[in-house]
């Protein structure tokens, strides 16, 4: 079995707005697999923040390819314990399945996920303040 040499992102808190957020860095992967949101999890709970705002390199492989399962996955997880994700996306970053697309239709409908082309975006859409769910 071949070790992965890759070098890793590293996650760090952000504040903004009263808004504890747990941020990736551009252009490293940081998730190797589905099971990696449980990494992910943990600095959220380590920081007790409620956000993430992850860049298209930190994600699986799979991420944007629908079929793979891989962002049901991972969105359900991260939906059970109420973390909000904004992805930033670029042209140039791995391209979506066409059913990819459906996916962010049925999720503008809530605010647990969000893709946009630029990291201020990302946080603006993150620290909206939001109503608590009744």
């Amino acid at each position: 079995m071949e070790r992965d040499t890759r070098q890793k992102a590293e996650l760090s808190l952000l504040e903004a707005d009263d808004t504890k957020i747990v941020e990736g860095q551009p252009g490293l992967p940081f998730m190797s697999s589905t099971g990696d949101t449980n990494r992910l999890l943990e600095e959220l709970f380590f920081y007790q923040a409620e956000a993430t705002l992850l860049y298209a390199a930190n994600l699986t492989g799979a991420f944007f390819d629908l079929s793979s399962g891989e962002a049901g996955e991972i969105l359900h997880k991260l939906r059970l314990y109420r973390i909000r994700l904004a992805v930033v996306w670029r042209p140039g970053d791995p391209p979506w399945s066409s059913r990819f697309g459906e996916l962010m239709a049925e999720e503008q409908r809530s605010d647990h996920f969000g893709i946009f082309e630029t990291r201020e975006a990302a946080l603006a859409w993150l620290t909206v303040t939001r109503e608590p769910p009744s």
